[in-house]
């Protein structure tokens, strides 16, 4: 394993996208490399080290890519955060503000236990309304937030206001240059 994989290098950067302006920051680079994969999950799982996490949350659909291997090598449940409509089973709901409008996550009643530590982990962070919003619902039904992981994270949109509170941490940092 390398200690210090160059995440940058294997990030594809996508101008105007999805919509003019928009730097879109491309972790399909990262799933190429598998190195730069394994890398990945490797760091996430060091920085859960020595925490008490009971289960790994992650926001759809490019965080499970990333979750999905991070809690089996936890031994966690993965617990889904999804949109309306994509869980089978009866969920909380939570809706968040976006720039122009809405949007609701939801997680399954029968994932959330009471009492239990959660992790939340996404591909990248950016405002954090999506992270906010996810955490919210598990708070408000007695689970501990040990945190937020992300693969990117832009701070310039500041996401440290969003999940303030809570630790925030991310593999690959880009400040809007």
């Amino acid at each position: 394993m390398n200690a210090n994989f160059d995440l940058d290098s294997v990030i594809r950067k996508v101008p105007n996208f999805p919509k003019e302006g928009i730097l879109y920051y491309d972790i399909t680079g990262i799933l190429a490399v598998p190195e730069a994969f394994s890398y990945c999950v490797e760091r996430l799982t060091e920085l859960c080290k020595g925490r008490h996490i009971d289960a790994i949350a992650a926001v759809e659909a490019r965080g499970f890519v990333f979750a999905a291997p991070l809690a089996e090598r936890l031994g966690v449940p993965l617990i889904l955060v999804r949109k309306p409509g994509k869980l089978p089973n009866k969920v909380h709901k939570k809706s968040f503000d976006l720039e122009y409008g809405s949007d609701m996550v939801c997680v399954q009643e029968v994932d959330i236990v009471k009492g239990s530590s959660v992790m939340l982990v996404d591909d990248l962070i950016a405002t954090g309304g999506t992270l906010s919003a996810a955490a919210s619902i598990f708070t408000e039904h007695g689970v501990t937030i040990e945190g937020f992981l992300g693969v990117i994270g832009l701070p310039f949109l500041n996401y440290e206001k969003a999940l303030s509170g809570y630790p925030v941490e991310v593999l690959q940092v880009y400040n809007g240059e």
